[in-house]
């Protein structure tokens, strides 16, 4: 049997990209209300894939060459053929790992998904416990996803984290990490919260561009401390790009230099919906990304042929437009990450929560202020429409007084 790195370098060259990534949401029923979910989790959706399909999915990945899977939700675990997919991912020589909010999480279950051969597990931790269990609308939250972390170390499942930051939980950054550092975890993946699905009902919760000057450092300064505890902070696609901290917040470890290498969406990076939907990467909004479905057409098909997922595969500087389409990085950038850019200014190219731009605006006395004029329609992976709006650098910033009221609805 040919290895997965063979697969992979085949379907490269014949088509150019693989999803050598895939993220994989198995259900959206969910037991947490998050208030910043991007999919708007709750409810399964209409003619989620059975674990029959899941599984004839699962055989098509292994072979396009995937390498890792990561299994989301809702909830993974509460797809009914949860571990039975595990098993079947780990036999075709996928690396299954899974992200997961884990308020379910017993030490029996952490067990099962050790004996079915999940490879890690990150779990979703948004802060303290107030800042948590507020943005996950769910008391205990904290607590539970604090004993998950637990039950899978126990289990033998390497564990990391990963967290949203915005300006409801900005201030939990440091605090967070020593919590986090305690329980042992490996690694911490950080992003900032896009106004996507019910964030994007909740306006006053988001980074206004200038925050990210002074969140930015502060994330740098933490990350070459966790070097030194051996833990590593990755950055989430939608956060740099190209500012002082960009070397730092990029290298996999001390002494090395990297930085942000343009949205992968549809080049190494695949997501599938609940349904079998199909988009180049799994945060893309439903509405203009979807290229089809496996339950209709095969993967490989959908992957080499449909152009929703194909859309940034021959992106040039072209192809940006305001600030993005003048900006030095631009041929390296490329506009940063597309979900985030069209859940702003309604389509990619131009992305004004960047750290370079907010720095070269702060450079001339300005900045860009982020107003919701349309409000989401309220489907998952949607999104409201904003305008930038050129201030002053020291305007007033009106936020609002109460965490209660950065979580309430618009």
């Amino acid at each position: 049997m040919k290895s997965r790195d063979d697969v992979f370098r085949r379907f490269s060259v014949e088509t150019g990209w693989a999803p050598r990534y895939v993220v994989w949401e198995l259900t959206l029923a969910c037991d947490q209300p998050c208030t910043h979910c991007g999919s708007r989790a709750g409810g399964a959706r209409t003619q989620e894939l059975s674990t029959a399909q899941a599984l004839d999915v699962a055989r098509q990945l292994a072979e396009l060459g995937t390498f890792e899977c990561a299994l989301i939700g809702g909830e993974a675990y509460l797809h009914p053929g949860f571990l039975d997919i595990v098993r079947e991912l780990r036999r075709l020589g996928v690396r299954p790992t899974m992200t997961t909010g884990a308020r379910g999480i017993t030490p029996a279950l952490a067990q099962a998904m050790a004996d079915a051969g999940l490879y890690s597990v990150s779990v979703s931790v948004d802060g303290l416990e107030p800042t948590h269990d507020l943005m996950r609308a769910s008391k205990g939250s904290f607590a539970s996803a604090t004993a998950a972390l637990g039950f899978l170390k126990g289990a033998g499942i390497r564990t990391s984290a990963n967290t949203n930051f915005n300006r409801l939980n900005e201030g939990d950054l440091e605090p967070l990490y020593e919590h986090l550092e305690a329980q042992g975890i490996s690694a911490w993946q950080v992003q900032i919260t896009t106004p996507l699905g019910r964030a994007a009902d909740r306006p006053a919760m988001l980074f206004q561009p200038w925050d990210l000057l002074t969140f930015y450092p502060r994330l740098a300064a933490l990350k070459e401390r966790a070097w030194a505890d051996g833990i590593s902070i990755q950055p989430g696609n939608n956060l740099g790009y190209f500012g002082p901290e960009e070397t730092v917040l990029r290298s996999p470890q001390p002494g090395l230099s990297d930085h942000f290498q343009s949205c992968q969406a549809g080049k190494q990076l695949m997501g599938i919906e609940s349904d079998g939907a199909v988009k180049g990467c799994p945060s893309l909004q439903t509405s203009h990304y979807v290229g089809g479905n496996v339950k209709d057409t095969p993967l490989a098909t959908l992957w080499r042929d449909a152009k929703p997922l194909a859309f940034t595969r021959a992106r040039t500087v072209e192809d940006l437009w305001g600030f993005c389409r003048t900006c030095p990085f631009a041929s390296k950038c490329l506009g940063g990450c597309s979900f985030t850019a069209h859940a702003l200014l309604g389509r990619p190219g131009n992305n004004p929560l960047c750290h370079f731009r907010a720095g070269s605006f702060a450079k001339r006395g300005l900045r860009e202020r982020l107003v919701q004029r349309v409000r989401a329609p309220g489907e998952p992976f949607d999104c409201a429409e904003y305008e930038v709006v050129e201030e002053a650098l020291d305007a007033p910033d009106p936020r609002p007084p109460t965490p209660a009221q950065l979580v309430r609805k618009r």
